[in-house]
């Protein structure tokens, strides 16, 4: 009977041990299996992050165009004036859905004592309408003789204020990273009126001070 010597089967171990590191039959399959789930939560949670920033970068805009139509009238508004002011900022937001907006534009009064109260405040609904956003008005929680804290660089004793708010339910595309129920967007903009003392609304309590054109 034919024996091995423990050298003999040392190096045959050692031979066998060689090829199956030399053999890599199988490697890649079993590295892209791992990798390729990393990549796409990455690549979808870019995606995702980066569409939530240009949303909220558009709900900015739509604040600050809603305030500054508003503000560029003579002395008074009228419901078609703000229905139109409403939809024409909404627009802003294509490509993504105008549905979610909720926008209102107040007017605020700071007294003499510097206590800004609310005039009048209008919100709206947006829809889309032969492809175009068509603006609701509806009613506002804020309400005329409000008291509001506005910024204290605002705070000028006989002065209007205009102040837009917008809100925005933002709904990712994915919904795994993010709240799938969307996440809410909102900002806010202050803009003196331009053409005259302060913009007058035919729906309100009369003025604290009269509405008088700028000379």
């Amino acid at each position: 009977m034919k024996t091995m010597s423990m050298s003999s089967i040392w190096l045959r171990l050692r031979r066998s041990a060689v090829e199956m590191s030399r053999d890599c039959s199988g490697i890649a399959a079993t590295e892209f299996a791992v990798i390729v789930p990393l990549m796409l939560m990455m690549f979808f949670g870019t995606v995702e992050l980066s569409s939530g920033v240009a949303a909220k970068r558009k709900v900015t805009l739509v604040a600050r165009t809603l305030s500054d139509l508003t503000s560029q009238t003579m002395s008074s508004v009228t419901a078609t004036d703000l229905e139109n002011f409403f939809a024409a900022s909404s627009a802003i937001l294509s490509p993504y859905s105008v549905t979610p907006t909720q926008p209102t534009i107040s007017e605020i009064y700071v007294d003499a004592l510097k206590i800004a109260k609310i005039q009048w405040s209008v919100s709206a609904t947006i829809a889309m309408d032969s492809g175009a956003p068509k603006a609701t008005l509806t009613t506002s929680n804020r309400k005329a003789g409000d008291i509001v804290t506005i910024p204290a660089a605002l705070v000028v004793p006989g002065t209007y204020l205009i102040w837009s708010e917008v809100k925005y339910q933002y709904v990712p595309a994915v919904g795994y990273f993010m709240a799938q129920t969307g996440i809410k967007l909102e900002d806010a903009t202050f803009t003196r009126p331009r053409q005259s003392t302060c913009v007058d609304y035919p729906a309100k309590v009369a003025p604290a001070v009269a509405c008088t054109p700028v000379s």
